[in-house]
């Protein structure tokens, strides 16, 4: 073999490494990124009211309102993906879609696996049948009875940890927790008689009592468990978190924002909030 065919294959070899190492950057970046630029693809529970459920077979609600004028301002355009909750970290963390936005409550355990950006303040409410006998105020009032949860919610534990330190530390009964797929299912169950109460998100119960009339009625009279909201984004999917902290900022300027808060009755949170209530 020759010197210049001995160079020709060199010179080959090094531009064949060369876009190897490109191509393998770029598949790289686009693995955190949008998964469609001109998109954001979202997974929800569409089973929430009102921060998201289904009206006339499409994604209604808080949360699918703010995504949208969210997504406007970024010069993109918001799309739903239907999923239950067990599914939605998962399905973030397998790429299905770009972040999640059902109404999440950040915690310290949910921020060990993905990023969460704040963009509303919430808690809980007890909700009860109303004219019932029972009707606790507040969770120490859960002691000895059967209380019905949507299945994932970040109140479980402390709900859990409260029957061990407050109600068998103090000679009472442990609290009697069933867990439902759904929140329309645990309501169904309170409804049924297979629960004495339910705990849920405070709008969530705002939305149960609406739609149920004088059937039901939110026993508790103050926010428990004060907590934030967010979207959930992939661990070092920096592209999508900064877009999406740069759109907030945004939004928050506009009209629009504002409308929507005042529509629905929803709290945005202040700096304050996100300084206390922010897991560090």
């Amino acid at each position: 073999m020759n010197v210049t065919s001995l160079k020709t294959r060199k010179f080959t070899k090094i531009i064949a490494t060369s876009s190897l190492s490109v191509l393998l950057s770029l598949t790289a970046t686009s693995a955190f990124a949008f998964k469609q630029q001109d998109k954001i693809i979202a997974g929800s529970d569409v089973t929430f009211f009102p921060y998201e459920y289904m009206k006339d077979n499409v994604p209604a609600g808080f949360d699918i309102e703010f995504l949208d004028g969210l997504a406007k301002v970024m010069g993109k355009t918001a799309v739903t993906v239907d999923t239950r909750w067990a599914n939605l970290i998962p399905g973030l963390r397998g790429n299905r879609f770009d972040i999640t936005n059902s109404s999440m409550y950040i915690t310290k355990d949910r921020m060990k696996v993905i990023d969460m950006i704040p963009y509303l303040k919430s808690g809980e409410s007890i909700l009860s049948i109303k004219g019932s006998a029972y009707q606790p105020k507040v969770p120490e009032d859960f002691c000895g009875h059967k209380i019905g949860s949507m299945a994932g919610t970040s109140w479980l534990q402390q709900i859990q940890k409260l029957s061990k330190e407050h109600c068998v530390a103090n000679g009472l009964k442990p609290i009697s927790i069933s867990e439902y797929p759904t929140d329309p299912q645990t309501t169904q169950a309170m409804l049924s008689g297979a629960v004495e109460a339910q705990i849920t998100d405070a709008a969530v119960a705002r939305g149960v009592v609406q739609k149920l009339g004088n059937r039901v009625a939110i026993s508790s009279d103050s926010l428990l468990y004060p907590v934030l909201n967010g979207f959930g984004v992939k661990k070092g999917n920096d592209e999508v978190r900064t877009a999406l902290e740069n759109g907030l900022e945004k939004f928050k300027q506009t009209p629009e924002y504002a409308a929507l808060l005042k529509k629905y009755n929803f709290q945005a949170p202040t700096q304050k909030d996100i300084d206390t209530l922010m897991p560090h």
